[in-house]
């Protein structure tokens, strides 16, 4: 994997990351946005381990 991908990917996972705290603050938190937030984490988390 080259460098650039790697942080766009690592860019995507941090944005990610923050959509998902700032629903969280929020008085009623989405659950389903949440949790589909997470799942695309996970899934740029496990390319970037690629």
């Amino acid at each position: 994997m080259n460098t650039a991908h790697f942080s766009a990917l690592n860019a995507k996972h941090e944005v990610l990351d923050q959509r998902i705290a700032a629903e969280s603050q929020r008085p009623r938190p989405d659950d389903i946005l949440i949790a589909d937030l997470k799942r695309q984490k996970l899934r740029v988390k496990e390319e970037m381990e690629r």
